[in-house]
Parts: C-alpha cells; structure tokens; sequence
C-alpha cells in the first residue's frame, strides 16, 4: 500500500497495547498502518465515551464515513484511491509483550525531562544548543544517571566546568530526579492529538517506551 500524505502525518506517534490493554511503547503512524495491514493488530478508537475495535478493512470503512467531519486534532492519510484516519491507539492481536520497568536513560529522554531548558538559566534552546551536564563532576566521583544529569546551555556550561554548583556559585531550577514514565510520551499527553491514551496511561503503574 503506497501513501502519500502533506504534514506527514505518518510520522505522528500511535499508543501500542498488548492483548491484554496494557501499553507498551508508541511506534510511528506508517508502522502502525504496516502492522495493521499485516493483521498483526487491530485500532482501537474512543468514540463517545467508549471504545471499540476495527481490523484494516473496517477501519478504513469507518474512515470514509467519518472522512466528510473531520476534526481539527486528527491525522488524515492519502492512499492511492481512499483517505483512511491514522489511529492513535492499536492493539497487539498474537503477542503478550510486557512494559519495561522504566523509562530509558538516554540523551532524548533527559531533554524530554527538562523541557529544553537550561537548568542553571532557565533559558529555552534548540537540542543543537544544549549539553549535558553531570552536577557533581566524573572528577568528583559523579556518575551518569538520572539524579546528575541535566540540560545545560554551551554558556552555563563553559562557567561551571569541572565544579559542582555551589563551587561555581550557580544554582539548579530543578533537581533532577528519575521520572515515572517516558518524559516524551509526557510531552505528548499534553496534546489534544493524543487524549484517547490517557486512558490507558492514567490509571496505570507501568511504563511506556518510544521506540
């Protein structure tokens, strides 16, 4: 199946779940389609309140029907002959995948964390313009984890060196800490795109990871 689609909306991001409704990781809209179209799993789509199952063939039926009332917040894919809704959420139908424990500890996840910013400060950059920093120095015996790690700009980073902060006389806005879950995918639950996965997000303990 060839799509094409202005915005690139095959690049948004899809909740996965396991057979048994717990989330798993997010995989792009174009992988989503793929595994939809292989039936490797099903959409499951919010509407009014409650939610209900579709495999490609139906989806892409329901899309038609809905393709006249269009709302705002949601993804639309141009195939060669028809339009079809990209989902938000599916469903695993063969496999019992379980959540990691955790979110990864990765340069992406601790930007997420900080929300771009600088954390001596306080200062918004593009990912080009910041490092970062480990607060108490590998030279004192500092390591990287989530609890010394931080985003820091060229600037505050260059003026603080090889010093903890209070050697350098700067201060932290926040203290870094370990997150609960996946700090992109809490970026996203602020977007009216992606309110269906509060759902399963929500009311649950377990981690996401963004593949």
């Amino acid at each position: 199946m060839s799509m094409t689609a202005p915005g690139n909306p095959l690049s948004a991001s899809v909740l996965v779940l396991n057979r048994f409704y717990v989330a798993i990781h997010v995989v792009t809209v174009r992988r989503a389609f793929r595994m939809l179209f292989r039936e490797l799993v099903e959409v499951v789509h919010f509407e009014q309140g409650q939610f209900a199952n579709y495999d490609f063939e139906s989806w892409r039926e329901i899309s038609e029907l809905k393709a006249e009332f269009k709302e705002p917040h949601e993804d639309w894919v141009q195939a060669v002959n028809f339009e079809i809704q990209a989902p938000r959420v599916v469903r695993l139908l063969r496999y019992d995948r379980q959540p990691q424990s955790g979110p990864r500890f990765n340069r992406r996840n601790v930007f997420a964390r900080d929300g771009g910013r600088c954390q001596y400060c306080g200062k918004r950059f593009p990912t080009s313009e910041l490092s970062l920093d480990h607060v108490v120095p590998k030279t004192q015996g500092g390591t990287a984890c989530w609890e010394n790690l931080v985003c820091a700009c060229v600037g505050c980073n260059l003026r603080k060196g090889g010093r903890t902060p209070r050697e350098a006389r700067m201060k932290l806005i926040n203290k870094p800490t370990k997150p609960r879950r996946s700090p992109m995918i809490a970026m996203k639950l602020g977007n009216p795109k992606y309110e269906s996965w509060k759902t399963f997000l929500d009311k649950a303990y377990w981690e996401v990871d963004l593949k």
